[in-house]
């Protein structure tokens, strides 16, 4: 898929249905460096950081792993940019990418913004988003931290796209992996949001509110279809944690924070939100400031201000930061 996409020229301004835009990421320029902190050992936080940490790093700063004789090490903590997230209306284009766009040869359904009629003549704002996952883990490549076997060491893939999947473009037939979206589909699921929202704003998102995405709305379904179309920083940041979701609903994503991913990832179906924070990349980085890397369902206003703008600046791309807690040996 890599080598296919990558020969694959850029589209042009004329291209139909629309032109796909975007710029390759730079490691130097538009990447927020001060997301990896705060650097903790055990409870202690020995670089600390503006942005909070998720509650639940290992308190004790000793740990052992493997058997039968264990390996003693010691518990860290840091953040750590693993994966790229392409949030586009236009199918098969990657921002990431430089903005290439390729024609596999059969169509595949536009994404969109649209008004639905709702009872009484109010209209709804809806949008329908495309997605791809990228493989990216940059602190393994730059050699920032070398023989840190807590990094992952791997060389950059698409590892997901949503265009081939029928589940990413249907409600009903996503119901087949999250089942349980119909339990929360009711006005008091909804309302609890609200705190999830202030919540991941003031500090972190609420775990056990796993089906809210804070002030961006609603986890389910867990594809592109997003009902209430606010912006489209807000609708393309709620695409991307769904995406999030959905590959750890897949046991494509694991959990790596917490005691319990000192010595091994662990599988983690209900994604735990506090785990990730997203930067946007594209279509104009944001590298500093508090929100720059905002965790997941916290308040688009101060990222969205000037961030997309009409033709040119629609196509979003964010870097995925990864909370991980590691036994250093």
């Amino acid at each position: 898929m890599t080598a296919f996409v990558m020969a694959s020229a850029p589209a042009r301004a004329g291209d139909v249905p629309g032109s796909c835009t975007g710029k390759f990421v730079n490691p130097i320029t538009d990447v927020c460096w001060s997301c990896l902190f705060p650097l903790s050992v055990g409870g202690l936080k020995i670089w600390p950081s503006g942005r909070p940490d998720t509650d639940n790093n290992p308190s004790f700063p000793i740990c052992a792993c493997g058997s039968p004789l264990p390996r003693i090490g010691i518990a860290v903590g840091f953040w750590e940019p693993v994966r790229l997230v392409d949030v586009t209306t236009k199918p098969w284009c990657f921002p990431n990418l430089g903005g290439v766009k390729i024609s596999p040869g059969f169509n595949i359904g536009r994404g969109t913004y649209a008004t639905t009629n709702q009872l009484g003549g109010a209209g709804q704002n809806t949008a329908k988003w495309h997605a791809h996952w990228y493989i990216y883990p940059l602190l393994y490549w730059m050699e920032i931290v070398t023989d840190f076997l807590c990094l992952e060491q791997s060389s950059f893939d698409i590892a997901y796209v949503t265009e081939i999947d029928p589940l990413w473009q249907d409600d009903t037939l996503t119901m087949l992996i999250n089942p349980e979206a119909a339990v929360f589909a009711n006005p008091v699921a909804t309302l609890a949001c609200a705190a999830d929202c202030v919540a991941a704003t003031v500090s972190r998102p609420i775990d056990p509110l796993f089906w809210c995405a804070g002030c961006q709305g609603s986890m389910y379904p867990l594809n592109g279809n997003v009902a209430s179309h606010l912006n489209p920083i807000q609708s393309s940041r709620l695409a991307a944690s769904r995406m999030a979701y959905k590959m750890h609903r897949q046991f494509l994503a694991w959990g790596t924070m917490g005691k319990e991913g000192l010595c091994k990832k662990y599988p983690m179906p209900i994604m735990k939100k506090q785990q990730y924070r997203f930067q946007m990349v594209n279509p104009s980085p944001m590298v500093k400031g508090r929100y720059a890397c905002a965790p997941i369902g916290a308040s688009d206003l101060k990222p969205g201000v000037g961030r997309v703008w009409p033709v040119v600046g629609e196509d979003f791309g964010y870097l995925v930061w990864r909370k991980r807690n590691c036994c250093a040996l």
